[in-house]
């Protein structure tokens, strides 16, 4: 199968996202199928709307480049739809088109006005491909909420990231009966959709012997936002509680993985959460969204804590009962771990998003499945 993915930059770009699209690669290229990466540079929304017109279509040289791709089936990552909203009218069938989608922008918080407008433009590129890859149930929902109808299409959840016994149930057992200060680690690129100011203001709540925080991810994404949290910490007076790490290794992030207690991550949405998974494997329970993706990992005081999105009291409350009862800390610790094992492999998700691609080739109306964990 002659495969070509969509993307903005390049594969190595460090968000879920991207390493879904990554993983994928990889499989269908162990499976002998071929992938050609068309990339387009990311310049901002309002730019990418005009890239399905002419002037724009000449610039970018994309509706020749996938007119004249030798491919037979086009994967589309859905963070491109600003630039191919339109492609309908002069892609004209040539293949299927399969959008993997992460998450909806028009799902994010954004002021009403850009909110309407993001679901226009969505709702107009996504009635335009023949099939999805979704990455949670949340996102079909939400998927099929803005087209209105249903969809032809696979769920495929991220796969796990560690091989299985990275860390035993006894080590996590000591590490959450560990006395000193709660270890809290933060994970996702600075940018404002994840609410790291929303945890920052919760946790200048909490005693200061209390707790610890690490903060891994890219300052770089949006510097204006990435200033305003190193000036928060500042005024909040946290400097001696919070480390801001940046990017790391993945050997450091195994470290931290192995080290920390909990993961803290008070997405406004996540399409599913990467984060949250990656924190199970190592027993870390999650203190995430009661709303998107981490409804379908987290289970409330069982695996983490749903609280409401931006409400920082209802954080607060998590890391103090936490840090309180070393022993609910074990025991929703292990329920993690073990949560973690009933998700599928990379290879796994790989293969079923395969099927689904060969499915599509060989009908017309390939089934809609999904496999839940």
């Amino acid at each position: 199968m002659k495969v070509g993915l969509l993307i903005y930059g390049n594969l190595s770009a460090t968000s879920g996202g991207y390493l879904y699209d990554r993983k994928l690669v990889e499989t269908l290229e162990r499976c002998g199928d071929t992938v050609e990466v068309f990339s387009l540079p990311y310049r901002g929304y309002l730019a990418h709307l005009g890239d399905n017109f002419a002037a724009g279509l000449r610039r970018t040289g994309l509706r020749r480049r996938l007119q004249q791709a030798a491919v037979d089936v086009l994967l589309e990552d859905e963070l491109n739809h600003p630039s191919i909203f339109m492609q309908d009218w002069w892609l004209a069938g040539k293949y299927p088109v399969v959008s993997i989608v992460h998450h909806l922008r028009c799902d994010e918080d954004h002021p009403p006005a850009l909110r309407w407008i993001y679901r226009l433009v969505e709702r107009r590129y996504l009635r335009s491909v023949d099939g999805f890859v979704y990455n949670s149930l949340a996102t079909r929902s939400s998927v099929e909420a803005l087209v209105e109808s249903s969809t032809s299409g696979v769920v495929a959840y991220p796969g796990r990231s560690f091989p299985i016994g990275s860390i035993t149930e006894a080590e996590v057992i000591e590490r959450a009966l560990a006395p000193g200060p709660l270890r809290l680690l933060f994970i996702g690129n600075i940018i404002p959709r994840k609410n790291l100011h929303v945890l920052l203001r919760a946790i200048a709540q909490i005693p200061a012997g209390l707790y610890r925080l690490d903060v891994i991810g890219d300052p770089g994404q949006d510097r204006r936002y990435a200033a305003r949290i190193s000036r928060l910490a500042g005024d909040l007076r946290l400097e001696d509680r919070v480390r801001f790490l940046g990017k790391v290794s993945q050997a450091e992030l195994r470290q931290h993985l192995s080290t920390h207690q909990v993961m803290v991550l008070p997405s406004s949405h996540e399409g599913f959460g990467i984060a949250y998974l990656e924190g199970f494997e190592y027993g870390m329970p999650a203190v995430g969204a009661n709303r998107g993706g981490a409804v379908e990992l987290i289970e409330h005081r069982k695996t983490g804590y749903r609280i409401r999105p931006g409400n920082a009291g209802e954080i607060a409350g998590a890391i103090l009962e936490l840090a309180g009862d070393r022993n609910r800390l074990a025991e929703m610790s292990l329920s993690a771990l073990r949560r973690s094992g009933e998700f599928p492999t990379w290879e796994e998700t790989g293969l079923q998003v395969r099927d689904f691609l060969m499915s599509l080739l060989r009908s017309e109306n390939p089934p809609s499945t999904f496999s839940y964990p």
